[in-house]
């Protein structure tokens, strides 16, 4: 009884100190928005950082925690990104943005909040249909089915036949957008979140249920059509949501932005985080976009020492040094930065108690575990 009061009152103690950490990092972003020009590059790797680390934890949470290898992200994404500029783009706009198609059909305007939602239900109705046939597939078979989905999306959104409802091949503009990083931060952490606790619920344990084993699962009494069906659903919604950040934050929206390219980074940065890691995919994320569009940049530069030029900087040297690292990463971290672990309070203090060559487990001098540590 002692053991578990002492338990439980850890983990309140780590969750308040985990609420007060995020509190702090607002508190950082605003002070940062309010000293740099919203121009710096700081702030375009925020914003996309947190929007990719909605869409890797969403597409860990149907590879990493359910075992499902889809490639459909892109496709969940576009759905996402059309469903907010088509509800949320001004009706006095819509003449100039459907120019070619009279205005087009929707003639009504959706708050954001709303069409946020709208977009993940979009997304999500598309998913359970797809779902139905492409998940009795499995493995790389599962890949495919789901990776052609999106290219077909990809293709039917350019199509001037429904151009009255997608403006075709044309740029869909003038919908709402937010210049402030805390806007993105606030939405992908509150989704986050949510995943986090259905990962830490009776459905979570179903789908790391059938990651494990499928047959022991359906042994157990786990419906594993419902299971799969309900974690792709789930993924795709959150994906959906991710594709209308995404459309904020280029400001204009056209189908062949979600490329098979934009999966496979998504997949990448999963995998680099670990497999079955929330906090894996978070970090791996903010560190991609960084090294991507910041850090390496200098790379593409030519660089001259009186007159001699450094050999190799050229313009796509940046791509080759990054993929380096890359291989690198899977070398030696084979189940990614974290593997499936978790960021916790605890676990920091531990690790600097190891750095200081003290015990982080209150043990007696026989090397027993002390019983009031012992869970």
């Amino acid at each position: 009884m002692q053991n578990n009061l002492l338990l439980n009152f850890r983990k309140r103690k780590n969750l308040v100190a985990g609420f007060c950490l995020l509190a702090l990092l607002f508190a950082v972003l605003a002070v940062l928005e309010a000293v740099l020009p919203r121009t710096s590059i700081l702030f375009t790797v925020l914003k996309k950082g947190a929007i990719y680390s909605l869409v890797a934890v969403s597409m860990n949470l149907l590879n990493g925690f359910t075992g499902l290898f889809s490639l459909g992200q892109a496709g969940f994404m576009l759905l996402g990104a059309y469903t907010y500029g088509i509800f949320t783009i001004p009706v006095e706009a819509r003449s100039q943005v459907y120019q070619y198609f009279d205005g087009g059909l929707v003639q009504f305007t959706l708050p954001v909040a709303l069409a946020l939602v709208l977009a993940g239900i979009v997304a999500a109705v598309f998913a359970w249909l797809i779902g139905l046939p492409v998940l009795h597939l499995k493995s790389d078979y599962l890949a495919i089915a789901t990776l052609g989905f999106a290219e077909i999306v990809r293709a039917i959104f350019q199509w001037d036949k429904i151009g009255a409802l997608t403006n075709g091949s044309n740029l869909l503009r003038k919908y709402p957008v937010f210049q402030s990083c805390l806007f993105y931060f606030f939405v992908s952490a509150l989704c986050i979140a949510v995943i986090m606790l259905l990962i830490n619920s009776t459905y979570g344990r179903a789908f790391k249920a059938v990651r494990d084993d499928e047959i022991a699962a359906e042994a157990m009494g786990i419906n594993l059509a419902k299971t799969k069906q309900l974690s792709f659903v789930i993924s795709s919604f959150f994906a959906g949501i991710s594709g209308a950040l995404l459309a904020m934050f280029q400001t204009t929206i056209q189908a062949s932005q979600f490329k098979s390219a934009l999966t496979y980074e998504i997949l990448l940065i999963v995998v680099i985080g670990g497999m079955g890691s929330v906090t894996g995919s978070c970090i791996s994320s903010f560190l991609f976009i960084a090294c991507s569009e910041w850090w390496l940049r200098f790379l593409d530069r030519t660089f001259m020492i009186g007159s001699f030029t450094v050999p190799l900087l050229r313009p796509g040297f940046r791509k080759v040094v990054f993929s380096i690292a890359i291989m690198a990463i899977v070398l030696f971290y084979q189940r990614g930065i974290m593997g499936e672990n978790e960021f916790s309070i605890g676990g920091i203090v531990n690790f600097f108690k190891r750095l200081n060559g003290r015990n982080p487990k209150n043990t007696k001098s026989d090397g027993q575990l002390d019983p009031s540590e012992a869970r």
